[in-house]
């Protein structure tokens, strides 16, 4: 599924699709990227495990969260799994350009990525990144769910690799991803 432009006005087409997508395959997991977890709300009460991927604490400036604490006390209380960390393609490589300038090898990885869209980028990092929490079982294929910038409008069947094995990660479908990029 094409959506014509990026943005949250498909995050309930693509919410819905990454479920339709998940049933057919009986997919078991779905990460989500989710600043505030609006996103991942609209996956609560269906037949999966849901694991809520959001920006790291500093993300939006020194010591901010953009997490909405009555959400994020929700989720929790509906077995929602949140992971609030490093972003894997981003870190200690983001910082070293912030300072000293150039390009690093994750950045590079992240660029290509974004070939394909911020959306796949994303739905890619995540899915390793809930990999090494511990949060997806290793082996299995997920559903993927992420957006370019607010809202969803991204999924994709993913079989994740642990970072340290990152390139052996295997994107099996594009559920839903925007035109434009």
């Amino acid at each position: 599924m094409l959506w014509e432009k990026r943005g949250p006005q498909n995050t309930n087409s693509t919410v819905e699709a990454a479920l339709k997508r998940a049933a057919e395959l009986d997919i078991k997991y779905i990460v989500t990227a989710s600043n505030t977890g609006k996103t991942a709300q609209l996956f609560l009460d269906r037949e999966v495990q849901v694991v809520w991927v959001t920006h790291h604490v500093g993300f939006s400036g020194p010591g901010v969260s953009e997490t909405n604490p009555e959400i994020k006390e929700e989720l929790l209380q509906k077995g929602v799994q949140i992971l609030t960390t490093t972003h894997l393609l981003a870190g200690v490589d983001r910082a070293l350009r912030l300072k000293f300038g150039g390009l690093y090898p994750a950045e590079i990885i992240a660029a290509s990525l974004r070939m394909l869209g911020q959306g796949v980028k994303v739905c890619v990092e995540i899915a390793s990144m809930a990999l090494d929490a511990g949060l997806v079982p290793y082996g299995e294929e997920i559903v993927s769910v992420a957006g370019s910038g607010k809202g969803a409008d991204t999924a994709c069947v993913i079989i994740p690799a642990h970072s340290n094995q990152f390139f052996d990660t295997v994107v099996k479908e594009i559920i839903c991803m925007p035109r434009e990029k």
